[in-house]
């Protein structure tokens, strides 16, 4: 398991004398060959700024590489569960890391293998499998179509400049589409994509919409999508803020659509906050509902989201209710090797996701500088698993919960009669 590193020119090598190491959380760990995947199609290699690459060296020992190198990670696709971080030791300590998923990374038998899991099927959110002379041709004509829906002409700067496959989906009218709604948010992540503070060390990626749509718009996206079976159709998107601040236009928008089609399915990815806002978003009609999370513990959660006039129980009640009207639910779980695997964190999840009667555990990697995240949440209470090990206890503890990484069609027999 070679050492994989890149010079200041980001040219990538491998070491032949130096084995590859990962982390979780702060402690550099050895990686076991049984956590080691082939990179998967996707999958991109990035080097990262401002780090020191540590292996084990000709000596046996661990240490950082010699020379102006920096350490080397993966930023998976879709569908693989990321298992480690990259080893490696900040070289320049007030460097922020952009916002992305890094991944051990190591190089044997010829190829790259990354500390990663598959747990879902990747071939939907594959990029590769989004053909873009095609997507442009379908923006021109959706564009064309609804030249005053303000909301296809945000969604196609998503679609093309950021490349965002739910907003690609929107125009290409297949599997999950987007439809956001909201420009505010009640939360304040520390690592929203889309808003940060003016003084924040990192930049959001993305741009905020930045007007409120009108229920004739959401509606026509909606009838777009809704054509098949298994189509899908989403609020609550990275480019906007919390989608159930919106829920008048919400409840308008699912009545009006669903008087004119109980095609596909649709889904609203939401922190779940506004307890009365979300029941009425279920009564309206709702099929799915995805709660993006980081902890079942109110002291890390609260960490993270910075929750405006809500707390981790007004999700949890959010959930319950929509389990109860048979919406098919699921958690948005934002994972991070060293934390996710902590014995308490693992505990107070296992009893959150069977108090709420969830269906659906997307594991999703936590984008995030690692040292500026650590540095926001409680220490660790008590042992560290790692992320193998946590995924195992959870197939073992849950059998009945599906462990993936996307909103799916739920299974014909827990279908919300309609």
């Amino acid at each position: 398991m070679n050492l994989v590193y890149a010079d200041e020119q980001g040219q990538l090598f491998d070491h032949p004398d130096w084995t590859g190491l990962g982390r979780g959380g702060d402690i550099v760990i050895e990686l076991m060959e049984e956590e080691l995947i082939p990179l998967p199609e996707g999958a991109t290699l990035v080097g990262l700024p401002g780090t020191r690459p540590i292996g084990i060296g000709p000596s046996g020992k661990m240490e950082l590489l010699p020379g102006p190198y920096q350490a080397v990670g993966a930023l998976l696709p879709q569908g693989f569960t990321r298992l480690a971080l990259p080893g490696y030791a900040k070289s320049d300590k007030t460097a922020v890391l952009p916002l992305f998923g890094y991944t051990a990374v190591v190089w044997k038998d010829g190829g790259f293998w990354a500390a990663a899991e598959p747990c879902d099927d990747p071939e939907r959110w594959n990029p590769l499998n989004c053909d873009r002379t095609e997507l442009n041709v379908k923006v021109e004509e959706l564009l064309a179509k609804y030249p005053d829906n303000r909301l296809y002409k945000h969604l196609s700067h998503c679609a093309l400049g950021y490349e965002c496959l739910t907003a690609s989906n929107t125009f290409l009218q297949r599997w999950e589409g987007a439809v956001p709604v909201s420009y505010f948010c009640n939360a304040g992540c520390f690592g929203c994509i889309s808003e940060q503070p003016e003084d924040s060390a990192f930049p959001a990626p993305q741009t905020r919409m930045n007007f409120k749509p009108t229920v004739d718009e959401v509606v026509q996206i909606m009838l777009e999508q809704l054509r098949t079976p298994d189509s899908i159709i989403s609020f609550g998107q990275g480019c906007e803020g919390e989608p159930s601040t919106q829920a008048k236009i919400i409840v308008e928008a699912i009545r009006r659509v669903r008087e004119q089609t109980s095609m596909g399915y649709i889904n609203i990815n939401t922190n779940a906050g506004l307890t009365d806002f979300m029941r009425a978003i279920v009564d309206s009609g709702l099929d799915l509902m995805r709660v993006s999370t980081i902890s079942a513990l109110d002291d890390h959660y609260n960490a993270y989201y910075k929750p405006r006039a809500y707390t981790l129980k007004n999700v949890e009640k959010s959930l319950r209710y929509a389990a109860d009207q048979g919406v098919y639910t699921s958690i948005n779980y934002l994972i991070f090797p060293g934390v996710t695997d902590r014995e308490e964190e693992m505990e107070a999840m296992i009893e959150f996701v069977r108090r709420t009667g969830l269906r659906l555990i997307q594991m999703r990697n936590l984008n995030i500088d690692p040292e500026s995240y650590l540095n926001l949440i409680p220490k660790a209470r008590g042992e560290i698993y790692g992320m193998k090990q946590m995924l195992e206890i959870f197939r073992e503890e849950l059998p009945d919960v599906v462990i993936g990484s996307y909103t799916h069609v739920p299974p014909a027999e827990l279908v919300r009669r309609r």
